[in-house]
């Protein structure tokens, strides 16, 4: 395969038109199309049912459902993509996507729509958890595509590659903010759901005939607890790598403040301007995902991704502190632009470090079991900071101690109680980040990385690895 470099710092430059690096730009395409009709039902039901029953927990309920099946599924998908082929898992996933999709528009064409508008009705809850069920068999396909960044991207250009996953990721989250809502207005679900019929079905005849050269699916030979899911022998690899315990838990704590953001910055927003604008601004904010994508893939992430990973934490948090200090809608645009722009920086710097320190037929469970962790985390925080900040932050903010406090120089009221919990977070964030930064996990790990050697498993690998058998 040839190599080519683009004069940053002399490494070689991704080269997408040939052999299987080409390969993974048509995964990387499929997966896009499955994300985008993927996350379009799910914004798209959450639309719809808070229509038709005007129920608040209703949406939140969704939320919940998916937020939970995420991170109770990760450690098995995660099984899944090690003891099969990649391509064959894919398929799986989009096949089960489209049999749950199916049997979701046949329900949804067969029952009478007024059962639909009452929040506790048997059938809309039916109807609801049938279609997040083949959302989130489409996180089976999401675990595998980092695997396979292993397995046909060269080490030196991988975290160039990892950032291609996330412009797609941005431009998945673009569109679904733009069709969904459109979508729903037009005809409710109907819409939606054929439009996930037909391009689940062009994505699994897309995969078909792609060749994706996977020499054999591999185990160790010790330790391994053949085709379960084996999450102590997991713990065990994931203990045995200096730091990447304390890099899972780091993660895992971001998102735990990350939850902040889920409960709180809408309330947030709209107590700055109209839904509409709301909306509309966080579609423009999506493109700071993509072009951050695409500078990870354009110049990488040096050296120690370990280090990015950190440096960009430390940015994202000062953006968090600084932001609420003033009741401002350009601020805070400018503000969320900033950690939309860095947020590819950090999930591929996570990424590429687990590609290269944790074995390749490792690789699955180690990146279901960060999924199941660090997914469980921000819905913890959601329920907990939200009713704390409505029964007391925002009380005291508005004619309590707080304002008293503090309300002179930096306001009170209901949106200035929300911009206090989030510079509260923000100080956290920075707190625990520094503390990593100096910490002896983080010299281990960078140090495992900088010593660890290409995972991705290759026909001479017989002797270390040996075959699973093939179902």
């Amino acid at each position: 395969m040839g190599r080519t470099t683009d004069g940053t710092a002399g490494r070689p430059a991704l080269d997408l038109r040939q052999g299987s690096q080409r390969v993974f730009v048509h995964v990387l395409a499929g997966t896009l199309l499955v994300s985008v009709v993927n996350f379009t039902l799910w914004f798209a039901v959450t639309f719809w049912v808070y229509l038709e029953t005007r129920s608040v927990m209703a949406t939140g309920l969704i939320a919940g459902i998916f937020l939970v099946a995420t991170a109770s599924t990760g450690i098995w998908f995660g099984s899944l993509v090690d003891h099969h082929r990649k391509k064959h898992v894919m398929q799986a996933s989009a096949t089960a996507s489209l049999g749950l999709y199916l049997a979701s528009l046949g329900m949804y064409l067969s029952t009478p729509q007024a059962q639909f508008r009452d929040p506790a009705s048997p059938a809309l809850w039916g109807f609801v958890v049938l279609l997040m069920s083949g959302v989130i068999a489409g996180n089976l396909r999401s675990i595998a595509v980092p695997t396979l960044v292993t397995l046909l991207v060269p080490e030196p250009v991988r975290d160039r590659a990892n950032g291609l996953v996330g412009t797609a990721s941005g431009v998945s989250f673009l569109v679904t903010s733009v069709i969904s809502g459109l979508l729903v207005a037009h005809d409710g679900m109907r819409s939606a759901l054929l439009l996930a019929v037909v391009v689940t079905t062009v994505a699994i005849v897309h995969l078909a005939r792609l060749e994706v050269s996977e020499p054999h699916v591999v185990r160790t030979r010790a330790g391994d607890a053949g085709h379960g899911i084996d999450l102590a022998g997991t713990v065990r690899l994931v203990r045995g790598v200096p730091g990447l315990l304390a890099l899972i838990g780091f993660s895992c704590f971001n998102n735990f403040l990350g939850g902040t953001f889920m409960a709180l910055m809408d309330a947030y927003g709209l107590s700055l301007v109209s839904v509409q604008a709301w909306g509309l601004l966080w579609g423009v904010l999506s493109t700071g995902v993509i072009v951050g994508g695409l500078v990870v893939a354009r110049v990488g992430l040096g050296s120690s991704p370990v280090r990015t990973l950190l440096l960009v934490n430390l940015v994202l948090w000062t953006v968090t502190v600084l932001f609420p200090l003033r009741s401002s809608i350009v601020v805070l645009a400018v503000a969320m632009m900033v950690y939309m722009f860095l947020m590819p920086f950090a999930e591929a710097a996570e990424q590429t470090v687990l590609q290269r320190v944790v074995p390749f037929e490792r690789q699955g469970r180690v990146f279901g079991f960060a999924q199941s962790v660090e997914q469980a985390a921000s819905p913890l925080t959601a329920f907990l900071v939200a009713p704390f900040t409505d029964l007391v932050v925002i009380p005291s903010m508005t004619d309590g101690a707080a304002a008293r406090l503090v309300g002179d120089w930096f306001g009170t009221g209901a949106d200035r109680g929300i911009a206090l919990v989030f510079v509260v977070t923000g100080v956290l964030g920075l707190a625990v980040t520094l503390a990593a930064l100096a910490s002896p996990a983080y010299r281990r790990l960078a140090a495992a990385y900088a010593v660890s050697h290409d995972r991705a498993p290759q026909d001479g690998d017989a002797g270390r690895l040996s075959p699973t058998p093939r179902g």
